[in-house]
């Protein structure tokens, strides 16, 4: 089986990562940790070439640290897995990456937003379970008020 795990910055990366460990066998199993850093406009002016985003250089290190920490969690537990630090829409990157890794699964997380900061953010979880064309787990960590 092959498990996308989309995992973003935040402190619930983890629950991701015990999702995984604790409903799949890793001989049975490999897993991609991906991370996408989404710029803050997702076109490149026509001066610029595509993908181009300066702001996220800084960011860049970070997102491989994270997903290398995931990593060495789920390959402690014995699991095969590799690392991808993409850059784009979030929702699109996750759904692109799964279909053109043939995953068998994507695993995400949602935290629980609620009214405005939802409809602002978007929900990335929702999205991939609507457009992905493999099963898709939502690992749910409640928001704290």
């Amino acid at each position: 089986m092959k498990i996308l795990l989309g995992v973003d910055d935040s402190r619930f990366s983890a629950d991701l990562m015990r999702a995984v460990v604790n409903q799949f066998r890793p001989k049975d199993t490999e897993v991609r940790v991906l991370h996408v850093l989404q710029p803050v406009a997702l076109s490149a002016p026509p001066e610029m070439a595509a993908g181009y985003a300066p702001e996220l250089e800084s960011e860049e290190k970070l997102a491989h640290d994270l997903v290398e920490r995931i990593a060495k969690g789920l390959r402690s537990a014995e699991f095969t897995t590799d690392t991808a630090v993409a850059t784009g829409d979030v929702r699109e990157s996750i759904i692109d990456a799964a279909a053109e890794w043939n995953s068998d699964l994507i695993v995400v997380g949602s935290h629980g937003q609620r009214g405005l900061r939802r409809f602002l953010l978007g929900s990335v979880a929702e999205f991939v379970a609507r457009h992905a064309t493999c099963s898709v787990e939502i690992v749910r960590t409640p928001v704290s008020i």
